[in-house]
């Protein structure tokens, strides 16, 4: 057996960031670098442990947060705002010209910190201890964490008070929970994911005490993968003019001024039309105000979302209408011909992206399209099939509404 000794440090020069929010240089990812910063450290199956950081960026910032460097929540703290934001809107030119689209990119959205809504928390218990937090960065390892700077401060608050939820779902020592936590108008709604079932699930005295938890810790509803362990409020939220009542484990936009922004850029790219499709439409995020000025017609195949839409419809009236279905269109997507009375689609799908979609609307007769997306490199494939059809790509919006992290969502409005 051979052993390769470790590397004895050596300086580098960082020549770029990478994808994933890592310094590059000499085809090492360097985390916690930035461009320009000469380094020292040393080499590990690709990848370089920072020692020292020999010259610093004039762009290096102190962060905010005492756990940045060890947890993998935030990549990027430690660099300023303004080649943060330039390098996320380079990403998404990146993306595009690899499908040789060329748009006008516009300067970027920033959410604020201390104004993400929804977090996910892993728990696990060390002796005695219950540990709460995030993963280290490419490691199993959780960090336990006392604050969190992009969070919701009634998220951080809570942090005690979730650390003692989580206990009782950690009974099963095969148990590995997540505590997907989204706060409402009605107070904290946890689903709880990763829990052992394969025994029988909770027993009857930890779900008593995950109860006494959640009531002690004010919660509006405790689910465990979709199924009610404890409610004291119907959680919900404020979409445009409608007020949703949340079925477990609903997705939202990370922060509600990001969502109010892309709502903005999505109703201004539709304006004066009088039927729209939203697809991939969830619980109704732009689907209410859409119908504010046109009827709707609104699809996504989580069936609960559609259900929970429908019902909001009541909360709002003057709306032009609604027709929402549940209906998967990645394996059933929305066909040109159904598209035959439509002025505009808009679709928002996951991080996948909506190829079959796409390709049906490329092959309508709808003359304007938003899409808004989390992935620039899906959206950008998408992007292509739309243009080869005649479309234009007219501008794109970035969203950054993942603080800190390589992530980035965006708004692309296309016309023809």
């Amino acid at each position: 057996m051979t052993l390769t000794a470790p590397e004895t440090s050596r300086i580098l020069k960082i020549e770029k960031m990478g994808a994933q929010g890592d310094g590059v240089a000499e085809s090492l990812f360097a985390p916690l670098t930035l461009p320009g910063e000469v380094v020292r450290g040393r080499a590990e199956q690709g990848r370089f442990e920072l020692e020292e950081i020999v010259e610093a960026s004039a762009d290096r910032v102190a962060p905010p947060c005492p756990h940045f460097g060890d947890c993998g929540g935030c990549a990027l703290q430690h660099w300023a705002q303004t080649p943060y934001l330039a390098w996320k809107r380079d990403q998404i030119a990146l993306a595009l010209g690899r499908e040789e689209i060329v748009t006008d990119i516009l300067e970027p959205f920033a959410s604020a910190p201390q104004t993400r809504r929804r977090l996910a928390l892993h728990a696990r218990k060390e002796g005695t201890k219950v540990r709460l937090g995030f993963k280290a960065r490419r490691t199993w390892r959780l960090v336990d964490i006392d604050v969190c700077v992009i969070a919701d401060p009634a998220l951080v608050r809570a942090l005690p008070a979730l650390r003692r939820l989580a206990a009782p779902f950690l009974e099963h020592p095969k148990s590995a929970p997540t505590l997907h936590v989204t706060r409402t108008l009605s107070g904290l709604d946890i689903d709880v994911t990763g829990v052992e079932r394969k025994s029988g699930g909770l027993s009857a005295n930890a779900q008593s005490r995950a109860a006494e938890a959640a009531a002690a810790g004010d919660f509006a509803r405790v689910t465990l993968a979709g199924e009610v362990v404890y409610q004291a409020r119907q959680p919900v939220v404020r979409l445009g003019p409608a007020t949703v009542a949340l079925p477990p484990g609903a997705f939202l936009q990370a922060t509600p001024e990001s969502e109010a922004e892309m709502a903005s850029v999505v109703a201004e790219a539709v304006k004066g039309a009088t039927k729209v499709a939203d697809l991939f439409c969830g619980v109704g995020t732009f689907s209410f105000r859409l119908a504010e000025t046109a009827s709707v017609y609104a699809a996504d195949a989580s069936a609960l979302a559609v259900r929970a839409l429908s019902s909001a419809m009541g909360t709002a009236p003057g709306l032009k209408g609604i027709k929402a279905e549940a209906r998967d269109l990645s394996r059933r997507p929305m066909l040109a011909m159904e598209m035959k009375a439509l002025d505009a689609v808009v679709f928002d799908p996951p991080r996948a992206g909506a190829l079959e979609q796409s390709r049906e609307i490329a092959s309508s007769k709808v003359s304007r399209v938003v899409a808004v997306s989390c992935n620039p490199t899906t959206f950008a494939r998408d992007a292509r099939i739309l243009v080869d059809a005649g479309f234009r790509l007219d501008t794109v919006k970035p969203i950054d509404q993942f603080l800190w992290s390589p992530h980035i969502e965006l708004v692309g409005v296309f016309s023809r």
